[in-house]
């Protein structure tokens, strides 16, 4: 790793980084998770228990490994997961299947830490068709914003101006200001309709479920949530911070994060990973021109998410009181960066660009079949075509003749 011989900054410089880290990293998406818990069967109180694990969750692990490893790495609930969810809808068994399903991500990120042949299985997933999955998923609820302007301009049009006038500026900052914008059509709403949330409901409260297992939500809900968590959060996280001169700690990385999530499971947390996006902002010299110092920002990091853990159920019930459309059209707006890289990434390989059209669309098209949903399905047809064309291009190799 690289050393810098710059003037020394004051340590407030990275302790504010990590601050930012996680305020960008809560409001940019909480929206999606309780939308993605909500999609498979969750409760408002079991929505809300579990924003407040995944920010418990994920600030012990991140106070655990930068501190072990003074390297600035950082942890995120995963939001690809979470959108995953939403799309995929309540499965058999409801909640507590989608519960288990969480569980059996967990177990199978800590076999991926441990076992280096799982690992290679699941980087034999064609990162293209991983990503058309994802995007597919994406589409419906980055239409969201589109549907809602149209049936309620009033609330939707100061939300959806707010995210653009601040994204020209400021794009980190984009959707935090949608959100903050949300925030005052939320509480309008309420002065005229005359509504007022119970104190309790403010309170930071955890809500168990006993986690059930049915084969449906395993297959259309453990096995995409798996794949997503990893194609687009673990592996794009070691890349951030190799990047900027740092080696993740893999196993270590895949314990903290699967075993986050088998504990988190039962009361409502549905995956916590390397963090991404938001990596940067602890990793980058911007964090502090010393990198021997910058995981002292993720350290800070890990200590705002135990802080916004406590005000996570309060967010939670103000959303369930929002007006229809506004959560999610900050959802929607939240998962277009993602919506956009998604679908770069799957169509960037030309040779197998007609089997990631494919799992795109079955997975855009919200197919259930034997109580399994669209994402499963996409994967499925996905390889299918893949392996037909590769049979076909290898015939054609050997002097036969394919016509496609």
């Amino acid at each position: 790793m690289t050393t810098d011989s710059q003037t020394p900054v004051p340590l407030s410089q990275p302790i504010g980084a990590g601050i930012v880290t996680a305020l960008v990293g809560f409001t940019s998406s909480f929206a999606v998770v309780l939308t993605g818990l909500h999609g498979v069967g969750a409760s408002g109180p079991e929505a809300a228990s579990g924003l407040l694990t995944l920010c418990v969750t994920q600030g012990v692990g991140i106070l655990w490994l930068a501190r072990r490893y003074r390297t600035p790495i950082t942890l995120a609930w995963s939001t690809p997961g979470a959108a995953l969810l939403a799309g995929t809808g309540a499965v058999a068994g409801g909640w507590p299947a989608a519960v288990g399903a969480f569980v059996a991500v967990g177990l199978a990120v800590v076999l991926t830490g441990l076992s280096p042949h799982l690992g290679r299985l699941i980087a034999a997933i064609p990162t293209s068709l991983a990503q058309a999955m994802l995007a597919g998923v994406l589409v419906p609820l980055c239409l969201a914003p589109v549907t809602s302007l149209t049936a309620d301009p009033a609330a939707i049009a100061p939300v959806a101006l707010t995210w653009l006038i601040v994204l020209r500026r400021r794009p980190r900052w984009a959707v935090p200001a949608a959100f903050a914008a949300a925030a005052v059509v939320i509480a309008i709403d309420l002065a005229r309709s005359g509504t007022r949330p119970a104190p309790t409901d403010l309170l930071p409260s955890v809500t168990f479920t006993a986690p059930a297992w049915t084969w449906q939500a395993l297959l259309g809900i453990a096995l995409p949530l798996y794949i997503v968590t990893m194609a687009s959060q673990n592996i794009p996280g070691t890349a951030v911070l190799s990047s900027f001169g740092y080696r993740t700690p893999w196993r270590a990385a895949m314990t903290v994060t699967g075993l986050g999530t088998v504990l988190g499971a039962p009361s409502g947390g549905h995956a916590i990973n390397l963090a991404a996006i938001s990596a940067a902002l602890s990793a980058a010299p911007e964090a502090d021109p010393d990198p021997n110092r910058r995981w002292v920002a993720a350290w800070t990091a890990g200590w705002s998410y135990l802080a916004l853990a406590l005000l996570s159920t309060a967010v939670a019930t103000l959303v369930a009181l929002a007006p229809a459309g506004v959560v999610e059209t900050v959802a929607g707006l939240a998962l277009l960066a993602t919506l956009g890289s998604a679908l770069a990434s799957s169509l960037r390989d030309t040779d197998g660009r007609e089997a990631a059209v494919v799992t795109f669309l079955v997975a855009a098209s919200g197919l259930s079949a034997f109580g399994i949903g669209a994402a499963f399905w996409a994967l499925v047809a996905g390889l299918a075509v893949r392996a037909v064309l590769s049979f076909e291009q290898s015939n054609s190799g050997t002097g036969k003749v394919v016509e496609r």
